[in-house]
């Protein structure tokens, strides 16, 4: 068996006779040779079957040779296919422009069979390395791509896991993040469907958004537990000390986001532990900024806090109807809240409910297992 037995030569020439001397030359030393009589042609079996070297001719109607190898060397999927150019052009200007556009190497007519079988298997020997070094980049790029999700998505939930510590301390809470994350998730794919909005809330912004607002109690672990849970209202020096619980939860944030470097879903995390007791008149804490200048990502977790807490159980109240809730939502509107984030939470209000009736107050701590999929959920979305 010849050692060139199943190697496929692409022979594109626009005269018949010349396919044919090069077919006699080469089946007998045991290439499969296949011939393209035009350029359109010859992309069109490559498109179909990759071959292992091609033959080309540069003077042809239509679509010729130069056009041919630029257009294969143009493309990832055939520039590694060697291109050989058989041509009786003396023109150093013609061979020198069939270099330029990516041809391999050259043979001229008349040409020795001899050296045209080794030019051929040579060229093949290199695109079988080329084959080769490709395949493992590939290979090396699907395993950093697979490591990095698995890294992220374990980034993720160990976050997550300290936002559920933190709310572990109040018993009552139950769902409260799962809720939480969900009803901000809705009511940024809602905004990011307005025009204003478009180039804000885009779908890493969603995704950020949801894997973040969990973060935004997260100072209350420097709370002590008799301001923290106790069933009454809090004194003036109480409240004070709860409201530290913001500066606490940006503060580590900032400082982890530092450490996280660039791109950190950190970032907004920060952001929305500082800023989600902040209202749209200015009135809130603990900066008293006003309007826009609240972090949009808070803004939107201000609104879905605050429904949360309406209602769900607390150890001081019981829960709201949603009716009452909204009622009160619809109050602050343009003081409390950024009047776009309330009108996105009417025009998602029966998602909301369906959110609240998913996780209504089980009163325990997801587990790992539906944190993950919640997480791989929105990877995809």
């Amino acid at each position: 068996m010849s050692t060139n037995d199943g190697l496929r030569v692409l022979v594109v020439d626009d005269q018949p006779v010349n396919s044919e001397v090069l077919r006699h030359f080469l089946e007998p030393l045991g290439f499969d040779v296949r011939a393209a009589y035009s350029g359109e042609d010859a992309l069109r079996m490559v498109g179909e079957e990759a071959p292992d070297t091609i033959l080309l001719d540069l003077v042809m109607p239509g679509m010729d040779g130069f056009e041919v190898c630029r257009h294969l060397k143009q493309d990832e999927l055939t520039r590694h296919i060697p291109i050989i150019i058989i041509t009786g052009l003396s023109d150093r200007e013609a061979n020198v422009l069939a270099l330029e556009v990516g041809a391999d190497d050259f043979l001229s007519k008349p040409f020795d069979r001899v050296l045209l079988e080794a030019r051929i298997r040579s060229s093949i020997r290199t695109k079988r390395l080329q084959d080769d070094i490709l395949r493992n980049r590939r290979e090396l790029e699907s395993r950093v791509v697979e490591r990095t999700r698995e890294i992220k998505t374990t980034q993720h939930v160990v976050v997550f896991s300290l936002a559920r510590l933190a709310e572990s301390r109040d018993t009552e809470t139950g769902d409260h993040l799962e809720r939480i994350r969900c009803y901000a998730r809705e009511l940024a794919m809602t905004m990011g469907q307005w025009q204003r909005y478009a180039e804000i809330i885009t779908p890493e912004f969603i995704r950020e958004l949801y894997e973040s607002s969990p973060l935004h109690d997260i100072g209350k672990v420097g709370i002590p537990d008799g301001i923290l849970l106790k069933p009454g209202k809090l004194s003036s020096t109480e409240f004070d000390v709860m409201k530290t619980h913001t500066l606490i939860g940006g503060d580590t944030l900032h400082d982890a986001d530092k450490e996280a470097g660039r791109n950190s879903f950190l970032a907004m995390g920060r952001d929305i532990a500082y800023y989600h007791h902040e209202k749209w008149d200015g009135s809130g804490y603990p900066f008293g900024v006003e309007g826009e200048n609240i972090p949009l990502a808070a803004r939107i977790t201000a609104l879905a806090d605050v429904y949360d807490a309406l209602s769900s159980r607390r150890p001081y109240k019981e829960p709201f109807s949603h009716e009452k809730s909204r009622e009160i939502i619809m109050e602050g509107r343009g003081k409390h809240f950024d009047p776009s984030v309330v009108d996105a939470f009417l025009a998602s209000e029966q998602r909301f409910m369906a959110i609240r009736a998913r996780f209504q107050g089980s009163g325990r701590l997801a587990p790992i297992q539906r944190v993950i999929a919640e997480l791989g959920e929105t990877a995809m979305a």
